[in-house]
This record gives C-alpha cells, sequence and structure tokens, in this order.
C-alpha cells in the first residue's frame, strides 16, 4: 500500500520547537517527518527518511525511522580513474534518530530518540520546498516520478498534435504556391501566344 504524498501536515500546534521525547504523539506519520524535519533544520542538521516497517496484515506502514543526513556510512567502491576527484564524505555515522510507531490508537508515538551528533552542526535556514523533497519516502518519490512521466507523455501527444497541424499548413501553403506557379505559367504561356501572333500579323502587313 502506498500512503498518498498530499495527507494533510498535521503537525501538532505548538510543537514544532520542542525537542522530540519518547511518548510524543503524532497524528500520522507525515506529521511525526514535519516535525523532525523542523527541529531538523532548527538545529543545523538534515533529516533524512530512512528504513519503515509494514504490516504483516494491511501492508500499510506501522513503523518509521527518521535520521540524520550523515548516518551510516558510504560503501567503498573502486575508483573508475585515478584523475576523478574523490567525492565528498557525507556519511559519518552519525547515531541521531527519531523513531515512531503507530499504535492501535492510530496515533504515531516516539519510541526511540538519540539526540547526540558526531559532527558539528549548522542551522540551516528554513525552505519549504527543501523539506518537503527531504521528506519525501520512496514510495512517494516513485509516485512523483510516475505523475512527471504522464505529464511528460501528455506533452509529448499535444507537441505531435501540433506538429501534425504545422505539416498540414505547410502542405496547404506549398499546395497554394504551386497552384500560384502554374496560373503565373499559363499567364506567361498566354502572353507569348499573343505577342507570336502580334509578330505574324505585322510580318504580314509588311
Amino acid at each position: 500500500m502506498i500512503e498518498s504524498s498530499s495527507e494533510k501536515l498535521d503537525a501538532p500546534e505548538g510543537i514544532l520547537d520542542v525537542e522530540p521525547y519518547l511518548g510524543m504523539e503524532f497524528e500520522s506519520e507525515e506529521a511525526a517527518k514535519v516535525f523532525y524535519d523542523a527541529y531538523a533544520t532548527r538545529l543545523g542538521f538534515i533529516m533524512r527518511v530512512d528504513a519503515f516497517r509494514r504490516s504483516m496484515r494491511d501492508g500499510k506502514v506501522v513503523w518509521r525511522r527518521l535520521v540524520c543526513n550523515k548516518e551510516g556510512f558510504r560503501k567503498l567502491r573502486p575508483r573508475r580513474s585515478e584523475s576523478r576527484k574523490p567525492r565528498a564524505i557525507t556519511r559519518e555515522g552519525c547515531k541521531a534518530m527519531m523513531v515512531v510507531k503507530k499504535e492501535k490508537s492510530g496515533k504515531w508515538v516516539v519510541t526511540r530518540f538519540d539526540k547526540e551528533h558526531n559532527h558539528p552542526l549548522v542551522p540551516i535556514p528554513s525552505n519549504g520546498h527543501r523539506s518537503m523533497l527531504l521528506s519525501q519516502t520512496p514510495d512517494e518519490k516513485d509516485v512523483k516520478i510516475r505523475e512527471l512521466s504522464a505529464e511528460l507523455q501528455r506533452e509529448r501527444k499535444r507537441s505531435a498534435a501540433l506538429q501534425e497541424q504545422l505539416n498540414m499548413v505547410l502542405r496547404d501553403m506549398e499546395e497554394h504556391s504551386n497552384h500560384l506557379s502554374r496560373n503565373i505559367d499559363d499567364i506567361i504561356q498566354s502572353v507569348r501566344e499573343i505577342e507570336s501572333k502580334q509578330v505574324e500579323l505585322h510580318g504580314a502587313k509588311s
């Protein structure tokens, strides 16, 4: 089951400036993500939506881990070329996280919270667009990709229809041009015939 990314982001009022704590409740998973993303922005790190678990009964997400974007370590891969610059290290094994679980009541409750980071924190100006992108889960990103693909397909069909209309106009213009050319040729031929007859008449008189 894919939960809609258009769900209301209903973080409880008055807690966006509060530090997470065990037992903290949210109305939805999205509300928990919005809260932790705001908390991350205020403290100076970037949130990453991490692991989740689904219900065996209906397949819906019932457990979610939200982490610092420096969680874990980057996998070491052989460099393709010695001339290529090594990529900057973005993961430093940070353990900071917040885990939320959906209870039978429907509330999402904080069951784990680690606040310590192993790297400097730099407060980042709040940016709604950035927050929205960072808060998207893999499922939500797939939905967005499908929406953009469908929109691209519609634009391609619209472009093809406009191209066909343009081709029809060009064909009509070509036919009209050919018709004008034939008319001009007929007029030139008629003028030549008239001139030829005038020359014959003039010769007969002389």
